[in-house]
């Protein structure tokens, strides 16, 4: 028992030191911070999927008061996103639970995270980070603009397509938020997963990208939105303008992965070379109707098991 503790404490001071040497070296240090950011939560992640809630709780406060101690009050909102994310992949991890689980509690967590630093910074430190950055670059195109009123060409954007542009950007900003936030929590997990693997930790595997399957009621809540744009038109501004809008983003993006999906299925099943896959990744934003039509005819009907027979008779 005693052996135990101490093995307990000397890894969870190892995890402390780690996690405030990576978060200083995050804050303080240009280039280097990109990188150690993406490690950051590695300390918290390691010692929470070794041992309990209730020990693993002390040592992300404890990181947490560490970190702010030595690199000031600035860097606690930085601190809190990665022991967080840290504490809920470890704990994912300890208690088995599935890799979907995993990447959904995950990129809830950095939601939250995020959501927790903007009302701080906006609330005690009068900082509109969101609101700044749509400003400046509205600043930026509309002098682009004025310059291009001076050469001797057609315009393509006017002042008033402008207008329309960063309000529709405005609107689609949950969406593009709440992307942004599991698009982050998928690189995490792909890179920090197989390195607790290689500290003895059993990781969740994830399966194969060919084989993702969305669940089928993707394509009613697709219909759904297609159908109230299509009839009802919302008025800009209005509330279910703003909601269809995003729904639309977030649809868009899950029926571009499945067609990618379904593509990568038919490149492995044709044996076809490596490179294909990244020219299709390269051409599925020119395509991404097309890709959009393939995933949703992935989903609709099962033409995977009807492709792989047909290609095994050949």
């Amino acid at each position: 028992m005693p052996n135990n503790q101490t093995k307990k404490l000397v890894q969870g001071s190892m995890a402390v030191a780690l996690f405030t040497i990576i978060i200083l070296l995050a804050f303080y240090v240009p280039v280097v911070n990109i990188v150690a950011m993406v490690f950051a939560l590695l300390p918290i992640a390691w010692f929470t999927a070794l041992h309990d809630r209730k020990d693993s709780v002390i040592v992300v406060i404890a990181a947490t008061l560490v970190a702010t101690l030595f690199g000031g009050i600035m860097i606690l909102l930085l601190a809190l996103v990665f022991v967080i994310v840290g504490f809920v992949i470890g704990d994912a991890i300890r208690t088995k639970k599935s890799k979907i689980y995993l990447f959904m509690s995950t990129g809830t967590a950095l939601l939250f995270t995020f959501a927790l630093q903007y009302v701080v910074l906006v609330k005690f430190f009068e900082t509109d980070f969101i609101k700044e950055s749509m400003n400046m670059a509205k600043a930026s195109y509309e002098q682009s603009l004025k310059l291009a009123e001076q050469l001797p060409m057609q315009q393509s954007l006017t002042t008033e397509n402008l207008e329309e542009v960063f309000r529709m950007m405005e609107a689609a900003l949950p969406s593009t938020i709440i992307l942004s936030a599991f698009i982050l929590a998928f690189v995490l997990i792909s890179i920090n997963l197989p390195l607790l693997k290689r500290f003895g930790i059993d990781v969740p595997k994830f399966a194969s990208f060919k084989m993702m399957r969305l669940p089928r009621a993707v394509l009613w809540y697709y219909l759904i939105v297609l159908s109230i744009n299509l009839f009802v038109q919302p008025e800009v501004g209005t509330f279910l303008y703003v909601a269809v809008l995003n729904a639309s983003v977030v649809l868009w993006l899950l029926l571009t992965l499945q067609g990618l999906s379904f593509i990568f299925f038919l490149l492995d099943e044709y044996k076809s070379p490596g490179f294909l896959k990244g020219l299709v990744v390269l051409i599925a934003l020119p395509l991404y109707s097309f890709i959009i039509l393939l995933g949703i005819i992935d989903l609709g009907f099962n033409i995977r098991e009807y492709m792989k027979d047909k290609i095994q008779k050949k």
